[in-house]
């Protein structure tokens, strides 16, 4: 990985963690079964590329590039991803392990989390418009002035977000999530 361009390139049971690889870019790029736990990809590009199965836990991303990546079963506890580029920030997260992670401030219309743990998330100020929850633990996530507008959260569930601090019109729920939505009032529903 000391080249500065990696193309159509598969990386696979990688063990490099607490290590730093900062200033390469990876286009169309394959990450599989790989440990980059604490290190730091600060300042890199990712474009096309897809996370398969890594630990990634605390990985440093300040200034990364993040265009069009998807994490599947991934370990991304401790991840601040509102210091990640903004331009082009697009990505997506199926089957991940995501607790304490951060996305203060990003904007990720349609974003998808699928089967995924995203407890004690941090997701102040995000906008999520269109973005899809399914079947994904939002327990202890922090909402706050959040744009949730339209967004799928049927199957999410051990979510309280409050719909005075956050923009929540036609965002869908099931009758189920509704008790994390009232919260706020201290009423009992039963």
């Amino acid at each position: 990985m000391e080249e500065q361009l990696h193309q159509d390139k598969t990386f696979e049971k990688i063990i490099y963690p607490s290590k730093a690889i900062k200033g390469r870019e990876f286009e169309d790029c394959v990450f599989k079964n790989c440990d980059f736990s604490n290190g730091d990809f600060s300042s890199n590009r990712f474009t096309d590329c897809e996370f398969i199965g890594c630990n990634l836990a605390m990985l440093k991303l300040c200034g990364a590039t993040l265009n069009t990546v998807t994490f599947k079963e991934c370990k991304l506890t401790g991840i601040n991803f509102g210091e990640c580029e903004e331009f082009l920030f697009t990505v997506g997260f199926e089957g991940c392990l995501m607790d304490y992670t951060s996305f203060l401030r990003r904007k990720m219309p349609k974003t998808h989390f699928i089967n995924c743990s995203l407890k004690n998330a941090v997701f102040e100020q995000a906008t999520l418009t269109k973005a899809r929850f399914g079947n994904t633990d939002l327990a202890g996530a922090v909402f706050e002035r959040t744009n949730l507008g339209e967004a799928d959260l049927v199957t999410a569930y051990n979510y309280i977000i409050d719909p005075e601090q956050n923009i929540i019109k036609k965002a869908k729920f099931s009758q189920n999530g509704l008790s994390g939505l009232l919260v706020r009032y201290d009423i009992r529903i039963e």
